[in-house]
């Protein structure tokens, strides 16, 4: 098989860039390990900055986010029994966030990838990345008992933090930044009315609660454990005590409680692998960055990615020119560090850290105080959180 651009991964960044690609009349074809049925059971985050509308605007796939999405203009954070409301709209110049599913913006891109007709290969096994460091680089897999090699210009390794394509990069050739928290998040799925028309972040004497939702009638809410915490040692009753526990009176007289729909507990980490380019090799999305999800900046960084690549390949074949490709790897980590910067700060300010024990929760509460009562610590808290522009190449 011969494309253009062969991509790996079908989750929303790699099929984001098929689409964007695809827009642009540029052949691509994406690779997939997991089935599609797996890859859209994956229960992942919701919150898209402008930047993401936009650029799933772009590949024509915006319609039902639009209808659906809930538009957010503000958040609240919870400190010390009582709520304060961060206004993101009229701070930062009337920006907003959509609240929108992941899942929902996978299965767009899935439904109008196969609409297309485009080549998506589900269940691939062992695959491998070949001569990405000359000028024909190749893909191989398994499949159907039978080996199959795909030809390609450029790889675009979109397959998440586990995937194969940084995993194939030299070791000598890659760095690495890492930070380990000493706490996850427990989360439920719920088939229940959200307790507020708006996120509540919460920071409690008893660690960190996160109240979002996916829809009017589904919502989604999180509780602060210990890194080492077992999902089996919660039930749905004990989660809905512990999460009541952390709320303020209005909003525990406003919560709904019912079944879970999922239950899991997420380890948070900042990751950053530089740079994110390797020959013909490019990588995007969580292959290269992870972030805590208090920001509310996986996907969207992600999709930034994708937005950059996607120009830089359209520039190359328009243009026959590398210059986009060479600044591909700059402009993303600028982004990424100060997402990253933004994630890591919005963690240690909501969040119990036991080795700090109450000093460190002082010094949380005054600067949420502080945070609260100045416009421009509450509008860097906006730009941030609502999402940084985009520079062009």
């Amino acid at each position: 098989m011969r494309t253009q651009i062969a991509i790996i991964g079908a989750g929303p960044s790699g099929l984001l860039l098929g689409q964007l690609l695809h827009q642009a009349g540029i052949d691509n074809v994406v690779v997939e390990r997991q089935t599609g049925d797996y890859v859209l059971g994956r229960i992942r985050a919701g919150v898209l900055e402008q930047v993401t509308m936009d650029l799933l605007a772009r590949a024509g796939v915006d319609a039902r986010a639009k209808a659906e999405g809930l538009p957010h203009h503000g958040i609240e954070l919870l400190f010390q029994g009582a709520r304060h409301r961060i206004d993101l709209h009229g701070l930062s110049g009337g920006k907003q966030v959509t609240v929108y599913g992941q899942t929902e913006v996978t299965r767009d891109l899935m439904e109008a990838r196969t609409a297309a007709g485009l080549t998506t290969v589900y269940g691939a096994a062992n695959v491998s990345l070949h001569d990405f460091d000359g000028s024909a680089p190749r893909v191989r897999y398994e499949k159907d008992g039978a080996t199959h090699e795909i030809e390609c210009d450029f790889i675009a390794g979109c397959d998440g933090y586990h995937g194969v394509s940084r995993a194939s990069v030299p070791a000598q050739a890659i760095h690495l930044h890492e930070k380990v928290y000493p706490f996850g998040w427990l989360g439920v799925l719920a088939d229940v009315p959200p307790v507020s028309d708006e996120l509540i972040y919460c920071n409690t004497q008893r660690g960190f609660a996160l109240c979002s939702m996916r829809s009017h009638t589904r919502s989604r809410y999180y509780v602060q454990v210990p890194l080492e915490e077992r999902v089996e040692n919660w039930s749905d009753e004990a989660f809905w005590n512990e999460l009541r526990a952390r709320l303020d009176p209005e909003a525990r007289e406003r919560l709904v409680t019912g079944p879970s729909l999922e239950k899991s507990i997420a380890p948070l980490r900042s990751f950053v692998a530089e740079p994110m380019r390797f020959g013909r090799l490019f990588l995007a999305g969580d292959a290269a960055h992870i972030v805590p999800p208090t920001g509310a900046k996986g996907l969207n960084l992600a999709a930034g990615d994708v937005g950059y690549l996607s120009e830089a390949f359209i520039r190359h074949y328009a243009e026959r020119s590398t210059a986009a490709l060479d600044r591909y790897s700059e402009l993303c980590l600028r982004r990424v560090w100060k997402a990253e910067r933004f994630s890591w700060w919005f963690t240690s300010l909501m969040h119990r850290f036991p080795a700090e024990g109450e000093f460190g929760q002082k010094i949380q509460e005054a600067e949420l105080d502080y945070l609260v009562h100045s416009k421009a610590a509450s509008t860097s808290l906006a730009e941030n959180y609502v999402g940084l522009p985009m520079e062009s190449f």
